[in-house]
């Protein structure tokens, strides 16, 4: 009986351990997430905050170009005010479609292209753009470590009882990209 009783002590310990140790790096992965989140959340802040510039900056030479300005102004409204990375993603196609139409302008205006202030911004903006897109691998990554984390058998039995749920991907509209920037003269 003694044998028996210290067995089932051995396997609960051994269980409950188990489940710690499950808890914990489930804990940890969704940590990484939300710190990988957050750092994507700066750099579309920085992104956002430096699109008022540009607009105002081809405002002074491309003023008939009214419709392209205030389409990027609402697709950076609708980006600001996204919640979740399938919000963001979607507000964010739509604003890098509409930043490729003010890039566009430039071509049509060399008085603009030549411009110090445009240029500085521009720079600034393809920074940016290229430290999201590293960010976004990063996030990305760790969503894909943690949703398989959870999904995996026997981890499974612990992480939906405990409340973890997949995370979602921060994955651009593809159409969005790839639609070429309409000029209008």
């Amino acid at each position: 009986m003694t044998n028996s009783l210290i067995a089932l002590a051995v396997v609960v310990g051994v269980g409950l351990l188990w489940i710690i140790v499950a808890y914990n790096g489930f804990v940890r992965r969704r940590m990484d997430v939300r710190e990988s989140w957050a750092q994507i959340d700066v750099s579309l802040k920085r992104r956002h905050d430096l699109i008022p510039n540009v607009v105002e900056t081809v405002k002074g030479y491309a003023a008939h170009e009214k419709d392209s300005l205030e389409r990027v102004i609402a697709a950076r409204n609708q980006a600001v005010t996204a919640k979740t990375p399938v919000e963001s993603a979607a507000a964010e196609g739509l604003l890098t479609g509409a930043l490729r139409q003010i890039f566009a302008l430039s071509e049509a205006y060399p008085d603009l292209k030549a411009n110090a202030n445009f240029q500085q911004l521009s720079s600034e903006l393809s920074a940016t753009e290229n430290q999201i897109s590293s960010m976004r691998q990063r996030y990305n990554r760790a969503v894909a470590d943690f949703n398989e984390a959870i999904q995996v058998f026997p981890n499974l039995l612990v992480a939906g009882p405990l409340g973890f749920r997949a995370e979602e991907f921060f994955e651009l509209d593809d159409a969005a990209a790839k639609e070429a920037p309409k000029v209008k003269f």
